[in-house]
């Protein structure tokens, strides 16, 4: 009786039963002061076991195309969006090169050639996972998303391309921008675990080299131009990410 009178008297799809008050609160995670620059606040979760997506576009034979999301340790749950953020659920929404297009709460979605020519044409095709409470999913301050690339025709003869294997989805995602020599977010210590898989997503304002100590991976920085470089953290150590030109330190890693 305590409980169904502290519960509003009886469950709801926002509070099931074993779910705490916190996550039925929507205190998961940490909500941030930053949005995802469409108005949504982020919901800091850590990197181990957080949710991830990728995103696969394939021309339809008769209109637009095809867009295939998976994800990892997340599900899409449409009949509880509005409610509170519980742990891995929610929806996703399409972005047009950064511009809103769709809400999504299923792993297909067919986008027609008239809805990307009325939010004005674009190429890039972004999903982020969001919250049932609508804030978005984040790691390092860093929404979860994964972008591809619309083919410039609808017609079959683009599919082979496009109908390439998705990558998989990195378990760690740092997105760190150089600007008149300052970098952001601040360095920091990123904690891994071993044999996960690193992607770090470096603009900069003038021409660099990006490299990753105690790895030897490196990457040209062309100026204002985000350059992407995954690879996994297969050894053990504090490891260090810098330009070597401007000699910046971007972040460190210390994998266990």
């Amino acid at each position: 009786m305590f409980g169904a009178g502290a519960c509003g008297g009886r469950a709801t799809t926002h509070h099931k039963p074993g779910t705490s008050h916190e996550q039925a609160g929507g205190s998961v995670g940490r909500l941030l002061t930053a949005d995802d620059g469409s108005g949504n606040r982020l919901r800091q979760v850590d990197a181990e076991g957080a949710p991830a997506v990728t995103v696969a576009v394939r021309p339809d034979s008769e209109d637009g195309w095809n867009v295939h999301l998976s994800v990892r340790n997340f599900r899409f749950t449409p009949d509880s969006v509005g409610g509170a953020a519980l742990p891995g659920r929610g929806h996703a929404r399409l972005f047009l090169d950064g511009h809103p297009l769709a809400r999504v709460y299923g792993s297909w979605f067919h986008l027609p050639a008239s809805l990307v020519r009325a939010a004005g044409g674009g190429t890039r095709l972004t999903a982020r996972l969001y919250a049932d409470d609508h804030t978005a999913w984040a790691v390092n301050s860093t929404p979860v998303q994964a972008t591809a690339s619309l083919a410039a025709s609808s017609g079959p003869a683009s599919a082979p391309e496009e109908s390439r294997p998705a990558t998989p989805s990195p378990d760690i995602t740092l997105e760190i921008a150089v600007s008149h020599g300052e970098v952001s977010p601040d360095p920091g210590r990123t904690e891994i675990k071993k044999g996960r898989t690193v992607q770090l997503r470096v603009r900069s304002d003038r021409a660099d080299t990006l490299h990753v100590h105690g790895y030897d991976k490196e990457a040209r920085l062309p100026a204002g131009k985000t350059v992407i470089l995954t690879f996994t953290a297969d050894r053990s150590g504090l490891f260090e990410v810098e330009t070597h030109e401007s000699d910046l330190l971007l972040t460190q890693l210390v994998v266990r």
